[in-house]
């Protein structure tokens, strides 16, 4: 009888997060929008809304800009690991495999912290039997997605 042994652990790098290159358009109607808000809040009196939405329309900008940075992701019998945060498997509830997310195969796992109730990391392709067969003798299968609010944002370019 041949005993088939799953891998102890899977290490990969990927981005940060799915960035998407924006144009010219995109930052003009940005700007505009923000240029809006702050001529509005300024016309209502409200010069402290308005500095705030001048501040944080700047930082937006500079924000979406800028390219991710590539992480290590590593998936073991002792738990997940982000970059240098490792959640080990005490401190998560579920998982879910997303391998027909159109920006690709995707992890997604429920983890007990209240600010943060969701990790959601790119997979390789060849590595996601390896990674359920690790995480299936770790933590329940559950139906879990990202939040409107994500999906939302993600549509708009951010």
């Amino acid at each position: 009888m041949i005993m088939e042994q799953s891998p102890r652990a899977v290490t990969w790098e990927a981005p940060e997060h799915n960035h998407t290159e924006k144009g010219g358009d995109w930052y003009f109607a940005f700007t505009v929008i923000f240029i809006a808000i702050v001529l509005a809040s300024v016309m209502l009196g409200n010069p402290l809304f308005a500095l705030l939405m001048g501040v944080a329309g700047l930082a937006l900008a500079i924000s979406v800009s800028k390219r991710p940075v590539i992480i290590p992701y590593s998936v073991s019998v002792r738990g997940v690991r982000v970059g240098d945060e490792t959640y080990p498997f005490a401190s998560l509830v579920s998982y879910t495999l997303d391998e027909d997310d159109p920006k690709g195969p995707q992890l997604l796992v429920k983890s007990n912290r209240h600010f943060m109730p969701l990790i959601v990391f790119t997979l390789p392709t060849e590595h996601i039997d390896d990674i359920e067969s690790i995480l299936r003798d770790k933590l329940p299968e559950e139906s879990l997605e990202e939040s409107f609010f994500v999906k939302v944002l993600e549509i708009f370019g951010f």
